[in-house]
């Protein structure tokens, strides 16, 4: 599984996707965020990064082990 990276997320890790970890700790949303913060540590900067997870936003709980895609949405700003 691919974890597509947008925005600000992207120039963080300097690539448009990862590899899905293959950690069998990762398990939930939020345990994809800790590995990425552990991993990209300038993530802690952003003010709050959203996770897609099939198409949807997903909260911290939800399981993603079935998902066949997720993704990063970092904070927008506009005027």
């Amino acid at each position: 599984m691919k974890i597509q990276l947008f925005g600000i997320s992207k120039d963080i890790v300097g690539k448009r996707e990862l590899e899905f970890p293959e950690d069998p700790s990762i398990v939930t949303v939020l345990d994809l965020k800790k590995w990425l913060l552990e991993k990209y540590p300038r993530m802690g900067n952003l003010n709050s990064i959203g996770i897609a997870v099939d198409l949807e936003y997903a909260d911290d709980t939800l399981a993603i082990g079935t998902a066949k895609e997720v993704a990063l949405i970092p904070p927008v700003s506009g005027g």
